[in-house]
């Protein structure tokens, strides 16, 4: 199964959120003379190893009525070229005794192997193979046309939350096309085309748009070698500009209302538009966005977090509540609060609590105490994330398809330890200060 990998980025936050004097991954870097950017995470600690690659093309730089189609060819990677029939790349992959799977987002796709370490080469081949001889037949195209159809119908239309997700999103960028599902609207899948999957291919496939990362029991000598000997002949490409419509300032409160029979526990949620590390929005500097990480921890992150402690523990007006904030995206993104009401809690009397909570949070701020426990907190949860290949991989790749780099990643947690309680606050005031936001609630269909 190829899933759908809308967010990277909280592994992101949690995995750079190290002790300032900590490396993160300690990564070696080189280029490729054809602009292919390697990166190497070495960790002994087991003999496997994952290769990623991932490329600057996502669904949000669709052209209007191609919706979907960086998904659809994500499925389409996996038919062969000359040299591995249709069907056979993970079967090979299988024999080797690893796993492969691949995911896109809005600003990127992605593809990986979990292999043991001296299997590293034969995966490199591949991968590097189906980066520049990728073959497609009509026969091949339409049936997998019909998968990404019914993925979908599985993973959207069968489930009200993504559904009301969707809408959402749609109602949060009314311009930008991360109001688009990344999986794409059913009708505009349906006539996806052959032809449209080569072109995105062509256009978006090539080693000066990709970042090959190697992370687990290798040297970045040896990676040299092998990425020189599979992916250094392939040659670069002219790449088009990712021009992308942009989001006009919000001017008005929105709400989604999803009622649907299947629904067994209200939700409720809040968006605000907010900057990415690559986008100032609404006057608030991308430099702020690491504020925004420790807002939204102090929020919701934790059982102490303002949110969580009110509304879960002393009123016991909701299961859980949460506040998210993915700050890994090329264009702005969005701030969040969820919550679940407790059984015989109207959602209207959760509503008005949470905003009393906001209010209250907003006017008075947080203490240095709060913060300072809030960056420990997510100093502590980040220890293990270094144990795992694919985190590095996973944070150096959203990375690069974002706007970032290698030092930015390795920056973060001196970065993180230098904010202050009074940019936590401003950016918070900032942000959620704003009566442009876009709420939503599931509810069970009436007589269901």
């Amino acid at each position: 199964m190829r899933r759908l990998a809308a967010v990277v980025a909280a592994f992101l936050a949690v995995a750079a959120a190290m002790p300032a004097h900590a490396q993160v991954f300690s990564p070696k870097t080189f280029e490729l003379a054809n602009g292919l950017q390697v990166v190497v995470v070495e960790n002994h600690r087991a003999p496997v190893v994952v290769q990623m690659v991932w490329y600057k093309a996502g669904a949000a730089d669709e052209v209007q009525g191609k919706s979907g189609i960086a998904h659809f060819l994500e499925h389409l990677m996996f038919k062969g070229t000359k040299d591995v029939p249709p069907g056979e790349f993970s079967r090979r992959v299988a024999r080797l005794g690893g796993r492969d799977n691949a995911f896109t987002g809005w600003d990127y796709t992605a593809y990986f192997q979990n292999v043991a370490s001296d299997r590293l080469e034969s995966v490199m081949q591949l991968e590097a193979d189906r980066m520049a001889n990728l073959v497609l037949s009509e026969a091949e195209v339409a049936p997998e046309r019909d998968v990404i159809v019914e993925e979908r119908r599985q993973v959207v239309d069968q489930r009200p939350a993504a559904k009301l997700r969707e809408q959402t999103s749609a109602a949060l960028f009314v311009n930008h096309p991360y109001g688009r599902p990344i999986i794409g609207w059913e009708h505009e899948m349906q006539g996806l085309t052959r032809q449209d999957a080569l072109d995105w291919y062509a256009r978006w496939y090539a080693p000066n748009n990709a970042m090959l990362v190697i992370a687990g029991d290798v040297s970045a000598d040896a990676v040299r070698v092998l990425a020189e000997r599979y992916y250094g002949s392939i040659p670069r490409k002219e790449l088009p500009q990712r021009v992308r419509a942009q989001e006009p300032p919000p001017l008005a409160a929105r709400r989604v209302e999803l009622r649907d029979v299947r629904v067994r526990q209200p939700s409720w949620s809040r968006s605000w538009l907010a900057p990415s590390h690559a986008a100032s929005f609404g006057g608030v500097g991308r430099d702020q966005t690491d504020a925004l990480d420790l807002a939204a921890e102090l929020l919701g992150g934790a059982a102490s977090s303002r949110l969580v402690r009110a509304l879960v523990h002393d009123k016991s007006l909701a299961t859980g509540i949460s506040a998210f904030y993915d700050p890994t995206s090329l264009d702005p993104t969005s701030f969040t609060v969820s919550a679940s009401p407790r059984p015989g809690v109207e959602l209207a009397a959760l509503e008005s609590a949470i905003e009393a909570v906001l209010r209250e949070t907003l006017a008075g701020g947080f203490g240095d105490a709060e913060v300072a426990q809030a960056k420990t907190r997510l100093a502590d949860s980040a220890i293990l994330v270094r144990d795992s290949a694919q985190a590095g991989a996973r944070a150096f790749g959203a990375a690069f398809a974002t706007g970032r780099d290698v030092a930015w990643v390795q920056s973060w947690p001196t970065r993180l330890a230098a904010v202050t309680t009074a940019e936590v606050n401003a950016a918070l005031r900032a942000i959620l200060g704003s009566d442009a936001h876009v709420t939503s609630v599931l509810l069970p269909k009436p007589g269901s």
